[in-house]
């Protein structure tokens, strides 16, 4: 019988105590979705993909703070302005192909920002979800995140220390290097 999942797919695992983390900040958004719905909606699913991502590939650039608090914020804040204009599904598919394709060319692709940007067109947050709930949510999951790393046995460390030893173009599959390489392959 073939095993589909590897068990050392994810070479972190994850303790009790970030798992209490998560579990405070995603209760945390119950508790002011339940009392303040009027204003907005708090708990989306995109913020557990945020989580999961801190946790699990915390070196990765979509974990990293910049890609994190701005990419979403932005995917939030380019679905509201929108559905200012308009509302529903193409619309929504349209502003998520448009961050999927934007996001990653000024360094700040987080895939649940996609997702962040569909919710003003699908669910009517409200015109201030970006502000109020996506910016304050993705500052303190960064920062408590950053915080904790350095405080808590175990916690993976975060964020990424860049490598300056290596090169600017390197995994850039365009840089000249790479292109002669591929060049030189037998077909």
């Amino acid at each position: 019988m073939k095993v589909w999942v590897d068990r050392h797919t994810f070479p972190i695992t994850v303790s009790g105590w970030s798992l209490l983390w998560a579990l405070g900040l995603l209760l945390g958004l119950a508790l002011l979705d339940q009392s303040m719905h009027e204003v907005s909606i708090f708990l989306v699913p995109p913020f557990a993909a945020s989580l999961s991502i801190l946790l699990y590939l915390p070196q990765q650039p979509v974990a990293q703070p910049l890609p994190v608090i701005a990419g979403s914020t932005l995917g939030a804040l380019s679905g509201t302005v929108v559905a200012a204009f308009v509302h529903g599904a193409i619309p929504a598919a349209l502003v998520a192909v448009s961050l999927l394709w934007l996001l990653p060319r000024i360094g700040i692709y987080h895939p649940p920002a996609i997702a962040l940007s569909m919710y003003p067109l699908l669910l009517y947050p409200g015109r201030w979800f970006p502000l109020v709930v996506v910016l304050p949510f993705t500052l303190v999951a960064v920062g408590s995140h950053a915080l904790l790393s350095t405080r808590v046995p175990r916690w993976p460390p975060y964020p990424l220390v860049p490598d300056h030893s290596l090169p600017r173009d390197y995994g850039n599959r365009a840089s000249p290097s790479s292109q002669a390489d591929d060049d030189n392959r037998p077909l």
